[in-house]
């Protein structure tokens, strides 16, 4: 990355360090870095901002012939800023984290913004790309129609059959060693379900932490990982409900532009004690008293302080946290590009915790954890759902797990 201009795809199982890499090379590296995501809240934790943000782009299907014969980046693209174009010049790499849940078109779309203000004989304008992500977990999403039309022009909706990266040479990295669990039965486990060869053994192995109506201590901290949005919702509105006492409903302090789809956690926040919570954001004041995905137990609540004991018996007295909705500027003098703030979300780094989509627990590790997969519906969701346990015996089936919940897409 740093002495050369070459494509990488870096790519590893769940827990082997990618987000800690894109941390360390956003510390080190020279270049000049754009940090994109699919997401504003996998955006907002690496650091970055959405794609569809940073490059102006529709949400809609993106027709390469259509691009071609009727100048369709134009369309896209004739709004912007001067400065934007500037830093779209400047740029010399572009990093793509999750790039799994990225679609081909939509890398195609990225191409034809970069070669318009860039070079327009090379894919991507000539810009070295650092794609990260696993795509053994979560995949691109298309809507049939969406389908119906991009069909026509790519074998699949993975970033890889983009017709942009067809037409560049690029390395595949791949990191091995997992840091997320030590248990090599475990592992061993997920790395079956991961390269599609869970066979009866693997079932049989993974189906032992089925318990049929599991009632958790509540000092143990399991959270219930689904497959909807609805089905966490509602287990956490009805475990807030049965809590006995006052809620308290915090709010947060929304400053300058900050898109309601980077929230991290709710504008307003309800808690009571007992509640089950779980920290949305690393420690910031360098203590290491929390973590992203850490899970603990409110122990007082009053308008002005909440104590929270962790799963390891420790009192952590919760301060509002503030995220950034950064924006990037280039200098005009030296021509390097800047990361602004344009919008702060300041709350306390808290959301109920009963449950969790599956989708949104990518990047996280749990102690404990209840999974119910029944109801899986798309690739990746019960290998995404079983790594983010630390061990095996920390994790709880609530229905037993059947090949056909092992949704992969071969290609």
């Amino acid at each position: 990355l740093q002495n050369t201009g070459t494509h990488l795809f870096l790519t590893g199982k769940a827990g082997t360090g990618k987000t800690t890499f894109l941390k360390k090379l956003k510390e080190v590296s020279p270049k000049r870095m754009i940090v994109v995501a699919p997401t504003g809240v996998a955006a907002i934790n690496a650091g970055g901002v959405t794609i569809h943000s940073f490059f102006q782009l529709p949400f809609g299907p993106y027709l390469p012939s259509a691009s071609r014969e009727a100048d369709q980046a134009k369309n896209f693209t004739n709004k912007f800023s001067r400065d934007k174009i500037n830093i779209i010049r400047s740029m010399d790499l572009l990093v793509i984290d999750e790039v799994s849940m990225v679609r081909a078109d939509l890398l195609d779309a990225i191409s034809d913004v970069l070669c318009r203000y860039k070079d327009r004989t090379k894919p991507f304008g000539g810009v070295q790309l650092l794609l990260i992500g696993d795509l053994q977990q979560l995949a691109p999403v298309a809507k049939d129609d969406e389908w119906n039309l991009l069909k026509e022009h790519y074998p699949s909706t993975f970033f890889f059959d983009s017709k942009a990266l067809s037409e560049s040479n690029y390395y595949c990295i791949e990191l091995t060693k997992v840091y997320r669990q030590n248990d090599s039965t475990f592992i061993s486990l997920l790395n079956n379900i991961r390269e599609n060869r869970f066979d009866e053994e693997t079932l049989n192995s993974l189906n032992q932490r089925y318990i049929p109506d599991f009632a958790p201590d509540d000092q143990q901290g399991y959270i219930t990982l689904t497959t909807h949005n609805y089905q966490a919702q509602q287990l956490n509105n009805r475990k807030l409900a049965e809590l006995p006492g006052k809620s308290y409903t915090f709010n947060a302090e929304i400053n300058n532009d900050f898109p309601e789809y980077s929230y991290p956690t709710d504008n307003q926040l309800e808690l009571k004690n007992g509640a089950q919570v779980m920290f949305v954001k690393n420690d910031s004041s360098g203590e290491h008293r929390y973590y992203n995905g850490k899970i603990g137990k409110i122990v007082f609540i009053n308008p002005n302080k909440i104590t929270v004991v962790g799963e390891d018996g420790n009192e952590i007295q919760v301060e509002r946290e503030t995220w950034t909705n950064v924006k990037y500027t280039i200098n005009p003098d030296t021509k390097e590009i800047t990361e602004t703030v344009a919008g702060t979300f300041s709350q306390y780094p808290l959301k109920t915790a009963w449950a969790i989509t599956i989708h949104k627990s990518q990047g996280l590790t749990f102690e404990h954890a209840i999974i119910d997969a029944s109801a899986a519906f798309s690739h990746g969701q019960v290998y995404v759902a079983l790594s983010r346990c630390k061990t095996l015996e920390g994790l709880v089936l609530s229905s037993p797990i059947t090949r056909n919940a092992m949704i992969k897409d071969m290609r």
